[in-house]
């Protein structure tokens, strides 16, 4: 929110000496977040000028320029030759004039210069070099602002250019702070300054025609029981003059409020949002039909909006309409049918409460963000319709000639603010500050509660404007805020005995530890992709699955919750391919969401805030959504070793991906087997299932080409998926570390011949489990197929390792153990020492 001082000195008394930055300061003690300080970024001589003379002088480009003689005063030097490009001005015309070693923003220095055959002693400003819009077809004339000051006159000063505005942040939570009325009142809980209240007005001033033009609300379908409209307020005012100056303070506060001006009418529903914090809407009233009637939108109801876009209308969208059909998105932006215009004559002023949930949800369905929709959405003081209708209709009458009718319409809604007990303390229990009693009512009162005291405590009544004070403990932030958040002790909890994390947080802790250590990196990713990679990536034969529905997604094109982590990977290996990074080792542990075939989720009833659930009713929540268990996934593309003098470099392969699912085993506390498989995104030939206990837990391989060039991944691209929460179950709770003997190892390798179709994680297994405990490790070294291999068969070579933990090994009892493991394989598989 912006925020041009000199419209906040209006309404609290800001020191004369006070700069930006000690305003600022202020609003940070009371919650505020800054954020800069605006200002229009010029520095004089700047002043009124009035054009004695000009000639027009046509050049070889085409072009006309004038060179215009302009009396800037005696002071300023008199009659100053200037060349000037526009032609909207006339002798006798009061212009601004910046002369040399002025600064426009920019910056633009300005200086004595020849241009066109003459030197040019200043220069003849538009609006938008001043800073004050966009119009720069030509000279700011004075005269168009119904202004006649005597020249030489200081021209910042004259125009307000010597304004600043801060500029602070809102949180959604304090929708009353998007306003000078709000910042004012925020000011003056800081400071202690007095405050004076625009949205206090004498209540004859505010006596409502109640007849005169129809008004009705007639919603049929409010959004959670909510009516879309509570109160509604129309004044009238006729005769006014579209083609009247905005004054000139008017324009630089709203320019400095991030405000374009928009002609007479606009601005000053504009400076009154702004100042008061309630929208305003005007109408031509001469274009409506009937009477206005506030009613829900008809799916498929077509709507032309100010911005000239024709939007498809959902049945939730809240419509302003009259008998001709929709004039206007509620709260949101008005119709292109009514809007005021240069022939507008007679306005009809609208100042409404409109319900917040619907604005928010029509602004976002629309993709429609307003400054208007932007104050509903979180709550307008429902006492300030009337009050800002009269001031629109004042400000109309004051600026555009207008008259104010006694015709109009409202809807009375009953503004009712529910007392909120406060025990007495509370605040000092929850703050950690001993506040006395006289603290805790001060504060409350400041902000313009009302509080009653009670045997226990106090009865607090919010104010109308603070529709974010639900409970006591907001009130205890509130006494903390006024009083100041600096007071609020920094003191480290102590952390209770006997708590620390669960052994499954351990085993994830771990595994993400070991991959780092491995040198991959952590990617997490957004969990929502599109139906086709749930289907290809989360089965392994790519068949259709069910998955969640986002209601409302982020983006539309992936508005499935994901079933494999693998599609997030690919999305982070395509961005740092195309930023040229195409060695790649990721992995993210995340929540996949797998729900059961049939199965019906999102359809438990949602239990109030107000007490902790029940046991039937947890369970019927945890019913209601599909399981949800943790994944480990890692991705492997380009070289694992670069190029360097003398080597080459070393691409990565499966043996990387592998190595990666040994890593996580490790570090779980599992054996993790591998044995070929088949899946769709999977090459063919270089896919694996892993398992553990035999019950499989993922797969790993090489994704298949088509994958690759569909993700925009060249090269081979190695990936692997597991089940991490099964994986740590598997392993129990805690991790069995063997101990290390301190005796030499046996080594011998072993070449036996099986049938092609045995793979070689089959035959190790049967190895591993004939030579018994005996065998530390057992490793695959060579697969022959070829001269002295019958067809049909191949021949795999294991390097094996034996150790015991209480003497040194024969070289007998070595091949002892390894004859039964050859045992057990010829028995499974027929398998045979190769000679």
């Amino acid at each position: 929110m912006r925020v041009p001082l000199s419209w906040l000195r209006e309404y609290v008394e800001v020191p004369a000496d006070a700069a930006p930055e000690d305003i600022l300061a202020a609003l940070v003690s009371v919650g505020f977040e800054e954020e800069d300080v605006h200002g229009f970024d010029l520095t004089g001589p700047i002043v009124v000028g009035r054009v004695v003379s000009f000639e027009p002088e046509p050049q070889s480009n085409g072009k006309t320029i004038r060179w215009c003689q302009v009396d800037v005063g005696e002071a300023n030097g008199g009659v100053r030759g200037i060349v000037c490009g526009a032609g909207n001005f006339f002798e006798g015309d009061k212009v601004v004039v910046t002369l040399p070693g002025a600064v426009l923003p920019g910056p633009f220095p300005i200086a004595a210069r020849k241009t066109y055959g003459h030197v040019s002693d200043g220069m003849i400003a538009s609006a938008k070099e001043l800073g004050l819009g966009d119009e720069h077809s030509g000279i700011l004339r004075l005269t168009e602002l119904g202004l006649d000051p005597e020249v030489g006159t200081d021209a910042i000063a004259l125009l307000g250019l010597d304004d600043a505005a801060i500029d602070v942040n809102v949180t959604p939570d304090r929708g009353y702070a998007l306003s000078v009325r709000g910042i004012a009142r925020e000011y003056s809980h800081a400071t202690g300054a007095a405050f004076r209240d625009p949205g206090l007005r004498e209540f004859d001033e505010l006596e409502h025609p109640a007849t005169g033009f129809d008004v009705a609300v007639d919603d049929q379908a409010p959004i959670r029981g909510r009516v879309g409209a509570t109160e509604f307020a129309v004044r009238v005012v006729s005769g006014v003059d579209p083609s009247r100056p905005t004054p000139p303070w008017m324009v630089a506060r709203l320019t400095l409020a991030g405000i374009r001006s928009l002609g007479i009418l606009i601005d000053i529903t504009n400076y009154v949002m702004l100042e008061l914090g309630n929208p305003i809407h005007g109408y031509d009233l001469d274009k409506l039909t009937g009477g206005i009637t506030v009613r829900r939108a008809t799916a498929g109801e077509k709507l032309t909006t100010l911005d000239g876009k024709e939007r498809t209308l959902d049945g939730e969208d809240l419509l302003i309409t009259d008998e001709s059909g929709p004039i206007g998105l509620a709260g949101v932006m008005g119709g292109g049918t009514t809007e005021m215009t240069d022939a507008t004559r007679n306005v009809l002023i609208e100042a409404a409460i409109f319900d917040t949930v619907t604005i928010a949800r029509t602004a976002r369905r629309h993709k429609l963000p307003s400054e208007a929709s932007r104050r509903f959405e979180r709550g307008v003081d429902p006492l300030l319709p009337f009050v800002a209708a009269r001031r629109v209709a004042d400000l109309m009458v004051e600026l555009a000639g207008g008259t104010l009718e006694p015709v109009g319409g409202a809807l009375f809604g009953e503004v009712f603010l529910e007392a909120i007990d406060l025990p007495r303390g509370f605040v000092a229990g929850l703050i950690g500050i001993d506040y006395t009693d006289d603290e805790v009512v001060s504060a409350l009162e400041t902000i313009g509660a009302e509080v009653t005291d009670t045997d226990a405590g106090w009865e607090v009544i919010p104010p109308s404007w603070r529709p974010d004070l639900t409970d006591k403990w907001t009130l205890a932030e509130e006494v903390a805020r006024i009083h100041g958040l600096d007071r609020v002790p920094s003191v480290l909890p102590t952390a209770p005995s006997g708590r620390g994390l669960t052994e499954a947080q351990k085993g994830r802790r771990r595994v993400s530890n070991a991959l780092a250590a491995a040198g991959f990196v952590e990617t997490p990713s957004f969990p929502f992709t599109t139906r086709d990679s749930n289907d290809l990536h989360g089965s392994a034969s790519g068949e259709e699955l069910p998955s969640v529905k986002i209601a409302n997604p982020l983006d539309g094109q992936a508005p499935y919750l994901r079933r494999s982590l693998v599609p997030g990977l690919l999305q982070v290996a395509h961005r740092n391919v195309s930023r040229g990074l195409t060695d790649l080792a990721l992995f993210e542990v995340g929540a996949v969401f797998l729900p059961e075939p049939g199965q019906q989720y999102g359809t438990a009833t949602v239990p109030p805030l107000a007490a902790r659930p029940d046991d039937a009713t947890l369970a019927e929540l945890h019913a209601s959504i599909p399981p949800q268990p943790r994944h480990v996934a890692v991705l492997v593309a380009g070289n694992v070793a670069p190029k360097s003098p003398g080597h080459a470099a070393v691409a990565a392969d499966l043996s990387d991906v592998f190595a990666a699912v040994a890593a996580i085993g490790s570090a779980a506390g599992v054996d993790i087997e591998i044995s070929q498989a088949r899946r769709a995104a999977l090459h063919p030939g270089r896919a694996a299932a892993l398992t553990v206990g035999g019950v499989e837990v993922g797969y790993a391989g090489e994704l298949h080409p088509e994958v690759s060039a569909a993700a925009d991944l060249s090269g081979r691209v190695l990936v692997a998926e597991i089940d991490l929460d099964a994986v740590l179950a598997s392993a129990g709770e805690r991790v069995v570390v063997a101990s290390l003997s301190g005796y030499p190892a046996a080594t011998q390798d072993v070449s036996l011949v099986v049938p092609a179709d045995v793979t070689a994680g089959a035959l190790a297994s049967a190895l591993s489990e004939g030579a018994g405990q005996l065998l530390e490790s057992l490793r695959l070294v060579d697969d022959y197929r070829g001269a002295g291999v019958p067809e049909g068969s191949k021949s795999l070579t294991f390097a094996l390792r034996f150790r015991a933990d209480d003497r040194t090994l024969t070289a007998a009892e070595a091949s002892e153990a390894k004859l039964a493991g050859v045992a057990v394989a010829a028995e499974r598989f027929g398998a045979v020492i190769r000679d």
